[in-house]
């Protein structure tokens, strides 16, 4: 899944729609080939070698809402419109093939937005070791 995975360096200027649009655009060229049901994890602003450790993050982020009202509000608009995209559970056409959105973010420079997308599969797997 994660061999569909995508980073790009924005611009502010492109604002949430053009964010959006270029986050849909990665869920639908991974069609069926990252084994769908997904859970998309969104990384935005740092740097450019940072905002895949942020995308990362977001994909083993506890299933709890967003702690900025901001990000919360855009993981429902994500979740929203990349449903729309009717993949469907192992791309045979529905809308029930995404988990969830999760979007972690950093401040960056002014004139920069990266964004990262992690596509991963419905067996994500974590872990935690206690001591």
């Amino acid at each position: 899944a994660e061999n569909k995975s995508a980073i790009k360096m924005l611009t502010p200027a492109i604002g949430e729609e053009g964010t959006i649009n270029f986050i849909k655009e990665v869920v639908k060229n991974a069609g069926a080939s990252a084994c769908p049901p997904y859970l998309i994890g969104v990384g935005i602003g740092g740097t450019f070698d940072t905002v895949a450790t942020l995308a990362k993050k977001a994909l083993i982020r506890n299933a709890e809402e967003n702690k900025n009202d901001q990000y919360k509000t855009l993981e429902q608009k994500l979740f929203t419109e990349i449903q729309k995209l009717n993949t469907g559970a192992m791309g045979y056409g529905g809308k029930e093939f995404l988990l969830g959105v999760r979007v972690e973010y950093a401040p960056c420079h002014i004139a920069s937005l990266p964004v990262a997308v992690n596509v991963q599969c419905h067996s994500a797997r974590s872990a935690n070791i206690e001591m």
